[in-house]
Order: C-alpha cells, then structure tokens, then sequence
C-alpha cells in the first residue's frame, strides 16, 4: 500500500502515525498567479495604493513569498510591465476586426478582460511618481514597441500613440461618469464611430 505523503512515526502505545504535511506548492504556478494578480490589481488601482499583501492576500500566499520571487514592489510592477502582453492584449485577434472588439471593450465592458489590460496599468500609473518613472522607463520597450510592429506600414509610431491615447481617453470618460451615461442606442452609436476611427488607424 502507497503510504501517504508526510512523517512517519510511532506513537507510545507502538501505533504506526503520520503526520500530514502540506504538498510542496509548484513553484513556476505560484509564481505565475502571484504576476497574474499583480497584473489585476494595477490594471485596477494606483501604484501607490497597491501593496504586496493584497497581492499576496489574492492569491493566499504570505506576502514574504511574494517578496522572495519578484523582489521589491518596483521590480514586481517592471515584471507585470514585461509580461501584460503574455495574456489577451489589443493585438490578439484579426487585425480586420480590431476596431470592432476594442472600440465595443471601451464601451460597453464593466470589467476589463484583459484586452485593455496594459494600457490600464500604464492609466493607472499617472498618478504615482514612482510608478510614472517606471512606465517612462519601459513604455517603447514593453508596449508601443511591440504595438508599432504589429501595426506596420508608415508612420507606425504615430498611429500606435493615437490609438492608444483615443483608448485611455475613453476609458477615463468611462471612470469620470462612473460608466457611460448615454442610452443603450447612443452607447451603440458611439461604438460604431469609435471602431471606424480605430479601425482606420490600424489600416493606415
């Protein structure tokens, strides 16, 4: 018979025990929920207000962990930076169709699914010092870059920086109003003119 894994012993009356101890945590799946809540928490809220307990606390791991994998809160935000397009981003899916998906995520989505994920973490950054530094830092390097690329053709960068400004505006009208106030029709309007703007600097 397979024994259970833990401590074996015997007890004073001579009975076989074990103690149970906890299974190892896989180390690398630990590591990517500990990112993938980070990447949530300052695609929602402040730099400044985030702290590694939360993190910690999201994933029900001790925020020492936390420490010990990714360092500093600093080098945990540059991480997050490196790996937002690791999940869905603005360039996964037809290039056809990014107008549409993107302009109607804007609009109509109450919670971000990670399509608008990183450009949330670099919104969320404006009002930290620190945090601001860092996306200044690492911006070209870890989104526009990548973003100019997959765009293509002429003026690249140019197009890149306006549909990724016309993408934040958007999404600070949306937290200003506490969500669009307009009427279903209207929302549907706008999201029909946003994604034919969007689209077009996508196509060039």
């Amino acid at each position: 018979m397979t024994k259970p894994y833990g401590t074996w012993g015997y007890s004073g009356d001579h009975e076989l025990f074990c103690h149970v101890a906890p299974r190892p945590r896989n180390a690398e799946a630990t590591r990517a929920a500990i990112l993938n809540a980070a990447r949530e928490r300052f695609a929602r809220e402040s730099y400044d207000d985030v702290g590694m307990r939360d993190i910690a606390g999201d994933v029900g791991v001790d925020a020492a962990l936390v420490s010990r994998y990714f360092g500093s809160k600093e080098d945990l935000f540059l991480k997050v930076l490196d790996h937002c397009g690791d999940g869905p981003d603005l360039m996964d899916g037809d290039r056809a169709t990014f107008g549409d998906r993107v302009a109607r995520q804007a609009i109509f989505g109450s919670e971000h699914d990670g399509q608008l994920e990183h450009l949330l973490v670099l919104l969320r950054s404006i009002g930290s010092a620190k945090a601001s530094e860092l996306v200044r830092r690492t911006a070209d390097e870890s989104f526009f870059g990548p973003f100019e690329d997959w765009i293509g053709g002429p003026d690249a960068a140019v197009r890149a920086r306006l549909a990724a400004a016309f993408i934040m505006g958007m999404e600070v009208s949306r937290e200003m109003t506490g969500g669009q106030t307009l009427t279903p029709e209207q929302c549907e309007t706008m999201h029909a003119r946003m994604a034919v703007m969007l689209q077009a600097l996508i196509d060039g």
